[in-house]
């Protein structure tokens, strides 16, 4: 990271290169842990998320995303195309990273109800 990083590289660095989120497997240099798969590329390249939306709607679809996510139009869109019922949730001050770790800002209630309202027995 240099000082001209971008705000999502910053982020990314922060979780993945720290402490905080790095794993570095056994065998294998830290600097190694960037590089991409051989494989991963043609798999995000043929992943296309919004195309089976109706599939999966209209099962009750909860979209959570932090207001400061780099991604968060990417919920807005998965939101507005799908049927309902659905919500979608905003952290108050996360990023994107912030909710695989950050316990005092995932919204457990938030998902606790979601699940209680709809995984009915």
């Amino acid at each position: 990271m240099t000082r001209n990083s971008s705000a999502i590289q910053r982020e990314f660095y922060d979780f993945y290169r720290t402490p905080r989120g790095q794993y570095t497997p056994s065998k294998i240099t830290a600097d190694l842990t960037t590089h991409p798969t051989l494989t991963s590329n043609v798999k995000f390249m043929n992943f296309y998320p919004l195309n089976d939306i109706e599939i999966i709607s209209p099962r009750p679809l909860l979209f959570i995303s932090g207001d400061k996510a780099h991604s968060k139009e990417f919920s807005e869109e998965a939101y507005q195309r799908a049927a309902e019922p659905k919500e979608l949730f905003w952290v108050a001050g996360a990023g994107y990273v912030d909710l695989y770790d950050r316990v005092d800002l995932i919204p457990f209630d938030k998902l606790t109800d979601f699940f209680k309202q709809y995984l009915k027995a």
